[in-house]
């Protein structure tokens, strides 16, 4: 059995602000990552390299991981190279 939640008129206007300002930040952050998204795409086009390379550069970049993806890479050839699938195909 559920139960329901009555709300007093401060927490209302507590939720109301906080949904009303969480919506306005949404959207900003909608806004921006589309706002990237089309850069990364022109300078990924300009540079002749896969927008999804340049995205992944900048989410390492941001993030400091440069070394834990550079070991991850490392084990990821050292298991392509025991199983003979380091060559293109």
């Amino acid at each position: 059995m559920t139960t329901t939640r009555n709300f007093n008129a401060e927490e209302k206007a507590k939720l109301t602000q906080i949904i009303r300002e969480g919506s306005t930040i949404m959207q900003e952050v909608e806004d921006l990552n589309g706002s990237l998204a089309d850069t990364v795409k022109a300078v990924a086009e300009e540079l002749q390299i896969k927008p999804s390379i340049l995205k992944k550069a900048i989410a390492v970049a941001h993030k400091g991981e440069y070394q834990r993806h550079a070991e991850d890479f490392s084990m990821l050839e050292d298991v392509l190279a025991a199983v003979g699938k380091t060559d293109a195909v």
